[in-house]
């Protein structure tokens, strides 16, 4: 375990160094509330994040869409290195910012997530001394980094998809002093050579908790894991394993969201069907202003698994149109009415936007409780999203 960090290069007299960088960031975690211990504020003040995120991309919308700057060498500002931001390490999959001279497009693929969301998800992950650890998703190795120097590295094994993010990592936790288990390989797949986990935890987002993680876990291990679907509406769990392929839990305060893990990736949109409705449909007080509630768009994700959302419009003048298409054929189409009201037209197997408006009827009848109210339970045979005391519930999809 390593406890001093490399030293900082010379950065003038007036600018502070990275280890008052670190204290400053520890005590802003603390004022947050994402660092609430001693063991993860000293963590926190030995890692020097600086040597996992040397460079980054910086996001620019534009009128000709969004575009990523890369922000190398003497660009890269220690005390941006310090702020509780996401850092955009990764475009596309393998386009990272020393390849690249000028902005660019393209989706981000990797990133050093925020500090206090990082450190928030270790405490709430309730790691005791001598635990053995899953990371699914080493990304820069920060969060790989600040684990090893809380448990020591042999306690930690962190797995990664992508080989040349990983070798990335590698790179950077050897200079830092850490010497972690790293895997290259489907974190979903977990890491069964490694088996039984007492702490697993998760940096991607996923559809379903992965039946290997479910394996390879001891009874009584924590799994910590954010869940999504293909409206990429997010709810952070912490699961209890009860037993094999047996846990339970509750969904976290606080909106959390993270890249999905690769083969959970949605499918492309096919919008033939709906672009091609036509009729007037009927009337629906569930206009698409729900898909930009939080745990709004996470009631209709649960009851719509398989849709996508794609908005469109023939011309500059007109009203724009939402779509949310399924992978069946089924599809919904709310069109914006003179009065404020909405219309819905549907079409395909089956009329999927009345299963919208029950759920999310039922959930107004509750009360439109927050996220954090509802629980998740596992078993062998599905995995289930629940609200407590309603009538409110759904499936996972497979």
């Amino acid at each position: 375990m390593n406890t001093t960090p490399p030293s900082q290069p010379a950065t003038g007299s007036a600018a502070p160094n990275g280890a008052t960088l670190r204290r400053r960031l520890a005590d802003g975690l603390s004022a947050s509330g994402a660092l609430r211990s001693a063991e993860w504020r000293a963590a926190v003040e030995a890692v020097p994040r600086e040597v996992f995120v040397a460079d980054w991309f910086d996001r620019d919308d534009t009128d000709r869409g969004t575009l990523w700057t890369p922000v190398t060498g003497d660009k890269a500002a220690l005390d941006r290195v310090y702020s509780d931001v996401t850092l955009v390490t990764q475009l596309d999959g393998h386009v990272v910012p020393s390849d690249v001279a000028d902005p660019v497009h393209g989706a981000p693929s990797s990133s050093s997530t925020l500090p206090g969301l990082v450190v928030g998800m270790l405490e709430d992950l309730s790691v005791r001394d001598g635990d053995e650890v899953l990371e699914i998703g080493t990304g820069s190795g920060y969060s790989t980094a600040l684990l090893a120097q809380r448990l020591g590295d042999r306690r930690v094994t962190s797995v990664e998809i992508d080989p040349n993010t990983s070798a990335r990592a590698a790179t950077a936790l050897r200079r830092a002093g850490y010497h972690p288990h790293l895997v290259v390989g489907d974190g979903l797949d977990g890491v069964p050579d490694r088996a039984p986990f007492t702490r697993v935890i998760a940096t991607c987002s996923v559809r379903r908790v992965p039946a290997p993680w479910l394996d390879q876990a001891d009874t009584g291990a924590v799994i910590l894991t954010n869940l999504s679907g293909w409206l990429y509406a997010y709810g952070q769990v912490r699961l209890t394993v009860h037993g094999p392929g047996h846990a339970t839990g509750a969904f976290l305060p606080g909106h959390v969201s993270f890249m999905q893990a690769r083969r959970d990736a949605p499918p492309p949109i096919d919008s033939r069907s709906a672009m091609a409705g036509t009729g007037e449909g009927r009337p629906t007080s569930l206009g698409p202003d729900i898909l930009a509630d939080w745990t709004g768009r996470f009631v209709v994700q649960g009851a719509l698994p398989t849709v996508q959302h794609l908005r469109t419009r023939v011309g500059d003048d007109s009203p724009y149109l939402d779509h949310l298409i399924a992978t069946d054929g089924s599809y919904a189409t709310l069109l914006p009415q003179p009065d404020g009201g909405w219309r819905v037209r549907q079409g395909g197997p089956r009329p999927m936007w009345d299963r919208a408006e029950r759920a999310v009827a039922a959930w107004r009848a509750a009360g439109s409780p927050p996220t954090a109210a509802f629980r998740l339970r596992v078993t062998p045979e599905s995995q289930s999203v629940h609200l407590p005391h309603t009538d409110l519930a759904w499936c996972l999809p497979e």
